[in-house]
């Protein structure tokens, strides 16, 4: 399939710098059989109905990306990978100069050794510490992962620390945040439940390899980063009850759909799952268990426009694009949602 098939022209205007305060104040943009419709976050128990079932991704972003040096030389590094305890992959720019063997040095008693060196710009690093220990390190060294599409010339700022965070982050991990989940607000959850709408919780820890453009000449030839995901008995039976009472499952981003569509059967039964995932969907992918999707607006050649496109239709989705384009929509992480009616 032909990469240039999920091109569009996105106005640099139009990728959100800051987020819309409150969060669900954002702007929602429904897409399904009906057509396209112009609503707000907060209308979200409206237009679900009672006994469809909300499954969040409960991964929390950790301050992964760290600055340092190798010598005298500096050194930026993002882990986007945890392979064992204290062993990470990572980003590394430049990283050309990297070699196994070579030590980086963040703070005073905090460093890190490169193990191995990979193709992309991708490194193996191992850390002294490992677990809570390194978290701590991490949250006293690092900063919040923002995507690249995020200019901040000076660093992080402070209300990063928060935005870019979901209310319900409960499990260290990710390097990137389930963004579709930044719209929820103590209120909104509030509503959801007096409308009689379920909400489970699943860990997908996101990967910095969900900025990478797609490069390649065609979709198959694009390489998939790891990610890990855990899926619990007992979120299964809550997802497979709401199920056989008839309600919808509605994945609230990206990353819940990927990790409910990897632990389903080809006979569509969901089982416990509790590994690394490489799911690629692309148009042409037959979806076994999720009926809507909540997520932001993604970007142009990107996995995640190629996901929304199998999901929804590659025209409608087009469609959908284009009028959020002129309709004056925030795109990416900080941006504006939609949500998605599966086309088949």
């Amino acid at each position: 399939m032909d990469t240039a098939a999920f091109d569009f022209d996105l106005p640099p205007e139009r990728i959100a710098r800051y987020p819309a305060r409150p969060r669900d104040a954002a702007r929602l943009l429904t897409v399904g059989a009906a057509g396209l419709c112009d609503r707000r976050f907060r209308d979200l128990p409206y237009l679900l109905r009672r006994g469809d079932l909300l499954v969040f991704n409960d991964t929390r972003v950790i301050p992964a990306r760290l600055f340092g040096r190798r010598g005298a030389a500096k050194v930026e590094v993002t882990l986007h990978k945890q392979e064992t305890a204290g062993r990470w992959r990572a980003f590394a720019r430049p990283a050309k100069r990297l070699h196994p063997g070579d030590t980086l040095d963040f703070a005073a008693g905090f460093s890190a050794a490169v193990l191995a060196k990979y193709d992309g710009g991708e490194v193996e690093l191992g850390f002294p510490l490992g677990g809570a220990e390194l978290i701590a390190a991490l949250r006293q060294h690092g900063v919040m992962p923002l995507p690249p599409y995020i200019p901040r010339p000076h660093g992080p700022e402070p209300t990063d620390q928060v935005d870019y965070q979901t209310i319900y982050a409960a499990r260290d991990g990710a390097v990137a945040a389930p963004t579709a989940g930044l719209h929820f607000t103590p209120m909104l959850l509030a509503a959801l439940d007096e409308a009689g709408i379920g909400r489970v919780a699943v860990t997908l820890h996101v990967g910095a390899g969900t900025f990478l453009p797609v490069k390649t000449p065609t979709v198959e030839e694009h390489p998939m980063h790891a990610e890990y995901g855990e899926l619990s008995p007992a979120a299964v039976t809550t997802i497979n009850a709401a199920r056989a009472a008839g309600g919808r499952v509605v994945a609230v981003g990206t990353t819940s759909l990927r990790l409910l569509e990897a632990a389903a059967a080809t006979d569509g039964v969901l089982r416990p799952f509790a590994g690394d995932t490489r799911l690629f969907i692309t148009p042409g992918f037959r979806f076994r268990v999720v009926d809507r999707l909540l997520t932001n607006f993604h970007l142009p050649r990107s996995t995640l426009f190629m996901l929304v496109s199998a999901f929804a239709g590659l025209e409608p989705m087009r469609a959908a694009y284009a009028h959020a384009i002129a309709a004056g929509y925030r795109f990416y992480s900080y941006g504006d949602g939609s949500l998605l009616e599966r086309a088949s």
